[in-house]
């Protein structure tokens, strides 16, 4: 198995960095959240989350999965159609357990998947690279199509909607043509003059992307992102009809999206702290009370982020332990 493993553990000093990071990140979100929370009144939040029952956070867990579940179906396909030797069950575990490290900076830390994928079938990472490029573009083509179908059929738009819509659109189009990434990276090179091997490794990945450029691979991994996030906007549609805060299904299923993409445009870990300023800022502007608001957006980030990391957490060792036996797997051949 040749390369280097692009997952090796982190030194010590940059763990306790990015977990300084993180913690700083959460806090901060807590405080501002609490913070709104006492300037509507803690009786009133409260009460807004007294709506909720155990089944209505079932439900709402319940759509999450649905969205977890089809985005590893799609991860699985791309995987096949690399001509990796997986199989469903171990992909999804990958995809799954892939999520506890959602929260690492620019969410560099899902790359772990690459590397149970090495240990795996010993592919190097240069060749299992085109499955995160794809996979993030598939995201981000799904995420603009809700955005732009909500906008269009909500009573009232969302300053920025469109700019955000197309600056995803043009992201999913640059990482699924391997011509154009391959100059981008050649170019970029060539300006910074730094990082010769990465870059090199970005050109390698770019030929690599050939594979997923069928128009019917990439529609049918796009119709996959959107039922999957469509689920989640959904969610957030429900829990605001709970609340009493009806907007429409299209109004929340914008904000939902469009402040997902805002915070993930942050580069914070899992877009934390800027989406749940966005969605906040636009449920008030939208007439939704604050205290509805910020119930709303704590459930929702709860039962989306939080849930999925939740999920990761629990799946990580297992997909650890799998790569490491399937490794020994491999050497002793």
């Amino acid at each position: 198995m040749s390369g280097t493993d692009p997952m090796a553990t982190p030194p010590a000093s940059r763990r306790w960095r990015d977990r300084a990071l993180l913690l700083g990140l959460v806090a901060l979100v807590a405080v501002g959240l609490a913070g709104l929370a006492a300037a509507t009144g803690w009786r009133e939040t409260l009460a807004q989350l007294s709506r909720l029952g155990p089944l209505q956070i079932a439900i709402l867990l319940a759509l999450s999965l649905v969205n977890y579940l089809f985005r590893a179906l799609r991860w699985h396909l791309f995987a096949r159609r690399l001509g990796l030797p997986t199989t469903l069950a171990r992909d999804a575990l990958h995809f799954l357990g892939g999520f506890a490290m959602s929260v690492t900076p620019g969410r560099v830390g899902e790359l772990v998947r690459m590397r149970w994928l090495r240990r795996e079938t010993g592919w190097s990472f240069e060749r299992t690279a085109p499955l995160v490029l794809v996979d993030r573009a598939s995201d981000l083509a799904a995420m603009a199509l809700i955005l732009g179908g909500a906008v269009m059929l909500s009573a009232t738009g969302i300053a920025g909607a469109v700019p955000v819509t197309l600056l995803a659109l043009a992201a999913a189009f640059v990482a699924t043509r391997p011509s154009l990434l391959d100059a981008l990276a050649t170019r970029a090179h060539r300006i910074t003059g730094l990082w010769p091997r990465l870059f090199a490794r970005l050109r390698r990945a770019a030929k690599s992307l050939a594979k997923f450029s069928h128009p019917s691979a990439l529609a049918f991994a796009a119709f996959l992102g959107v039922l999957g996030w469509a689920a989640e906007a959904y969610a957030f549609h429900l829990l605001l009809a709970w609340m009493g805060a009806d907007i429409g299904a299209a109004k929340a299923a914008a904000i939902f999206i469009f402040a997902t993409l805002a915070g993930g445009l942050t580069g914070a870990p899992g877009g934390v702290g800027g989406a749940e300023a966005a969605m906040v800022a636009l449920l008030t502007l939208d007439g939704v009370p604050l205290d509805a608001s910020v119930a709303a957006t704590a459930v929702i980030r709860l039962t989306t982020l939080w849930f999925a990391i939740g999920i990761g957490l629990a799946l990580f060792p297992i997909a650890e332990r799998h790569s490491l036996k399937a490794r020994n797997a491999l050497e002793n051949r």
